[in-house]
């Protein structure tokens, strides 16, 4: 099971910032989930909504600020407790911070059809000059987005961002020809995935805390899970796969997550 960090790892270190992609990465997690906004000098910028009130504390919208005036900013507030003051980040700052990423679901939130024509053109471009095509889908609930995505570079992979079950959404999906189907757990279906997986896409489901239905949707054959506790998800399957290897665990880790931010178990 591919497991991915939401928004980092919100729900152990502040969302969308580069502390929790750092308190993540250092427990082995590698693939990513994380929310893109234009800043207002034209930079894609990690955050979740399109304002800063809410993980700040301070009041305007994102486009009302530059990169480095966001990040600047102190981004702990209504989130986990963290004893540095950590800001909003760039994506470029990300990249450069973990180059050895394996996977990232870049999800553009809907914003005006200026704005994201503009950010849709920057993350091509990061795209393109990183050569990342092989590593990070562009993902949105904002179809007119992910048609545009596809029309400026059709290797870019696309995925849609859904927790409708009508229209149905592996057919929405395939219209946009997209790679991935994001679907909201609650929704997912043995048939729904079977259906995705008949028309080339990756399933990934989100958000997703608790280890029973963890190992419910694994059941149903989805590819990924997106949590809010990436290290102790991590480290459940990674422990289950030694298991299975007769390995004791935590050999060669270079840490371990132990009982912090466990994640929910019924």
């Amino acid at each position: 099971m591919i497991v991915y960090g939401h928004r980092g790892a919100k729900g152990e270190a502040p969302e969308n910032t580069l502390a929790g992609f750092t308190h993540a990465y250092r427990h082995g997690v590698r693939h990513f989930e994380l929310d893109l906004v234009l800043s207002k000098d034209g930079k894609p910028v990690i955050v979740h909504d399109l304002t800063v009130d809410r993980t700040t504390g301070q009041e305007g919208s994102v486009s009302s600020y530059t990169a480095l005036e966001l990040a600047e900013m102190d981004a702990r507030r209504n989130g986990k407790p963290w004893p540095k003051a950590v800001g909003i980040p760039s994506l470029e700052a990300l990249l450069n911070e973990y180059p050895d990423f394996e996977h990232l679901q870049l999800e553009v939130k809907k914003d005006t059809r200026q704005r994201l024509n503009v950010l849709c053109n920057r993350l091509i471009e990061v795209i393109q000059r990183r050569d990342l095509y092989q590593r990070v889908v562009i993902t949105s609930s904002d179809q007119w987005f992910l048609r545009q995505a596809r029309r400026r570079d059709k290797s870019v992979r696309i995925g849609l961002v859904t927790d409708r079950k009508f229209p149905k959404p592996v057919n929405v999906a395939a219209r946009l020809h997209c790679n991935f189907l994001c679907i909201g757990w609650r929704i997912c279906t043995r048939a729904i995935v079977e259906d995705a997986h008949r028309r080339g896409m990756h399933v990934s489901t989100w958000t997703v805390n608790r280890i029973h239905d963890m190992l419910q949707l694994e059941a149903k054959g989805v590819d990924s899970i997106i949590t809010d506790y990436p290290t102790s998800t991590h480290m459940y399957f990674d422990n289950r796969s030694r298991a299975a290897l007769h390995l004791p665990a935590g050999q060669n880790r270079a840490d371990s997550v132990g009982s912090e931010n466990p994640v929910q178990t019924v």
